[in-house]
């Protein structure tokens, strides 16, 4: 891919600074994507040297993605997503994989990055039922504020929230909480967060190490990014219930009444978190 403008659907994003890596080009690149340009390219090959398990840890986050969304949209019958921080679009996006199960399932992506906005308005062009909204997700009241996002919280049905690989790139760990739990409240009851999120066992063991080496080495390219522990990722579904199988590493979640379909050694996957949390009914 040049570095050129983005132009797709008759979409121009202007603003977008091909100098400077962005997260979600270098996670379009990670899944062999190809809206990224050499300046993502170049710090994902430093990235590799570092942890060369990084592709696996995108594949197992996309394919919890197609999990959850699924199991929302089939077993516990949500019509109405929210991927927050959503990323480039990529095969298997949230309104696929849920209006696969349900044809009048509504989703909502936002995020606030130029590239992933001019994508993603020209990916949905034909679908009325799902939208993209540009918005800064650290800014949970202007978020909410949004007519699109006010419009489906408004219904009183369940909402699912997904918020996949982007908390752990906001630095401050109590900023973090107050963001997410204020989404929560804006949540009807009985709607689901879902959360995956880049955990350091703080052990002294082989994971600690790799991503104390990684945040060491990409730190000038994504100042913010921050490994937390398993509790604090815990905490941040505040009074949730956190269902089954709780906050555990990608390669041991499963869906709620599902099972791991085989046991496996600690590998790089643990060093991603993931967890769904339940909203009381009223």
């Amino acid at each position: 891919m040049t570095d050129q403008p983005v132009n797709d659907g008759g979409l121009v994003a202007h603003g977008i600074d091909t100098t400077r890596p962005s997260v979600a080009r270098v996670y379009d690149y990670a899944l062999g994507g190809k809206d990224n340009y050499e300046s993502d390219r170049a710090l994902y090959r430093q990235i590799m040297k570092i942890a060369p398990e990084t592709p696996v840890w995108a594949r197992a986050n996309r394919a919890w993605l197609r999990e959850v969304i699924t199991w929302l949209a089939d077993e516990a019958g949500v019509r109405r997503f929210i991927d927050a921080g959503s990323g480039l679009p990529t095969a298997e996006n949230t309104h696929q994989i849920a209006q696969k199960v349900s044809a009048d399932a509504s989703v909502i992506y936002i995020d606030n990055d130029p590239s992933v906005v001019a994508h993603g308005r020209a990916l949905l062009l034909d679908n009325d039922r799902t939208h993209f909204t540009a918005a800064d997700l650290t800014k949970p009241d202007e978020v909410l504020a949004d007519p699109g996002i006010r419009d489906l919280l408004a219904g009183g049905e369940p909402v699912a929230l997904v918020m996949a690989l982007m908390l752990h790139h906001i630095a401050d760990y109590e900023q973090t909480r107050e963001i997410v739990h204020k989404y929560v409240d804006a949540l009807p009851p009985g709607s689901y967060l879902a959360i995956t999120h880049a955990c350091n066992p703080g052990d002294g063991g082989p994971v600690d190490v790799l991503v104390t080496e990684l945040l060491e080495n990409v730190k000038d390219a994504f100042p913010t990014l921050a490994f937390r522990s398993a509790e604090q990722i815990s905490s941040l579904f505040g009074d949730l219930e956190i269902l089954e199988p709780g906050v555990v590493p990608l390669g041991e979640w499963h869906v709620p009444g599902g099972r791991v379909e085989e046991e496996h050694p600690p590998d790089i996957r643990d060093a991603i978190y993931g967890a769904v949390g339940r909203k009381a009914s009223s």
